[in-house]
C-alpha cells in the first residue's frame, strides 16, 4: 500500500534552485530508507542522495555533495530534495524511492518506486 508522489520539477536556468516533494502514503519510516534517483536521457540510473529518517543518516552522491540536501517530514509523510546551483548535468527524470527495510547505508532494498518529476537546467 506505499505509495509516493513527487513533485516540484519544472525548468530552470543554470544556478537556480528547486526542491521536489515526495509524498509517501504507507510508509512507516522504521528502519528503512527513501531516496532519490535520477535518470538523464539515454544514461544509467543514479542514486542522488537517500535517507535513513529514524536516524538521521543522510547520504549523497559526489556529483550533488554541496548543492543538494535531502530532508524528510515525519509528520507530513513528505521527503524532499532541495537542489540548489543546478547545472545543465543535474537535467534528469527523478525518482523517489523507499526501501522498507533495514539495508546499511541505504545501499539497496528500494521496491516502491515514484512516478518521477523531470528536472531540466538549461545554460
Amino acid at each position: 500500500q506505499v505509495q509516493l508522489v513527487e513533485s516540484g520539477g519544472g525548468s530552470v536556468q543554470a544556478g537556480g534552485s528547486l526542491r521536489l516533494s515526495c509524498v509517501a502514503s504507507g510508509f512507516d519510516y522504521s528502519s528503512g530508507c527513501m531516496a532519490w534517483f535520477r535518470q538523464g536521457y539515454g544514461m544509467e540510473r543514479e542514486k542522488v542522495a537517500a535517507v535513513r529518517p529514524v536516524s538521521g543518516f543522510t547520504y549523497y552522491a559526489d556529483s550533488v555533495k554541496g548543492r543538494f540536501t535531502i530532508s524528510h517530514d515525519n509528520a507530513k509523510k513528505t521527503l524532499y530534495l532541495q537542489m540548489n546551483n543546478l547545472a545543465p548535468e543535474d537535467t534528469a527524470m527523478y525518482y523517489c524511492a523507499a526501501a522498507p527495510d533495514y539495508v546499511w547505508q541505504c545501499k539497496g532494498g528500494y521496491s516502491y518506486w515514484g512516478q518521477g518529476t523531470q528536472v531540466t537546467v538549461s545554460s
